[in-house]
């Protein structure tokens, strides 16, 4: 690709990140305020993303020096040369069927799937103002903010850029806040049985056995 058309292709940049926030969208179906949050936290990460995948290089550029010396014969400009991890391990493979880029891929398909599996679980709580505990809810607290996680690290690993690497960790931070705040506001609203849920089921990573049973059994009692 020409270092002319390689990038200023803004509406490649909005046409992408509409689909992937449209998309995320029609996965979450936001209706609470901390829903939109939530979306609009995903939102914020994805267009830092596409503006530095076909608008603006600002990686490139803030690396070009080094690039330029390291790999001599590299089209800086070319839209190829943003796949940094191909780059830096100079392989010969298409950017796009590397092992990298191919296990990105699947954290962001796992993501998307996540997200459509725990928020129909959510919903269907919410609809009859219950706590949401089976599905994946039966391993996690927050298996929706993990989706939008795995989507945001695939991409990360995708197309790494200053400003997304810089924005990651910031964004996991806010969704960990979230979900204090969604914690706090459901002991108010379930008091005991929420405290039991979250003494049972850790609130990101699953643990080895499953206490659901035991969550149930008190529930009922």
């Amino acid at each position: 690709m020409h270092d002319e058309s390689a990038y200023g292709l803004w509406t490649l940049v909005i046409l992408n990140s509409a689909i992937f926030i449209i998309f995320a969208f029609s996965f979450t179906k936001p209706k609470t305020i901390t829903d939109w949050r939530s979306l609009g936290v995903f939102s914020a990460f994805i267009l830092a993303l596409f503006t530095e995948m076909y608008g603006f290089p600002l990686t490139i550029y803030f690396l070009s020096g080094w690039l330029s010396d390291k790999f001599p014969d590299l089209d800086l400009f070319a839209h190829s040369s943003g796949h940094l991890w191909a780059v830096f391990l100079d392989t010969k493979i298409n950017p796009h069927f590397h092992p990298i880029h191919l296990t990105a891929n699947v954290f962001i398909i796992l993501g998307f799937v996540t997200l459509s599996a725990s928020w129909r679980v959510l919903h269907a709580a919410q609809s009859k103002h219950s706590l949401a505990m089976t599905g994946l809810y039966s391993k996690v607290r927050h298996p929706q903010y993990i989706g939008f996680i795995f989507i945001m690290f695939g991409f990360l690993v995708m197309w790494p850029t200053i400003l997304t690497l810089a924005m990651f960790p910031i964004l996991v931070f806010m969704y960990y806040k979230l979900a204090k705040s969604e914690e706090k506001k459901a002991v108010e609203e379930f008091g005991d049985e929420y405290i039991r849920y979250m003494q049972n089921v850790p609130a990101f990573i699953p643990k080895p056995r499953d206490k659901m049973r035991n969550i149930k059994k008190e529930s009922n009692e």
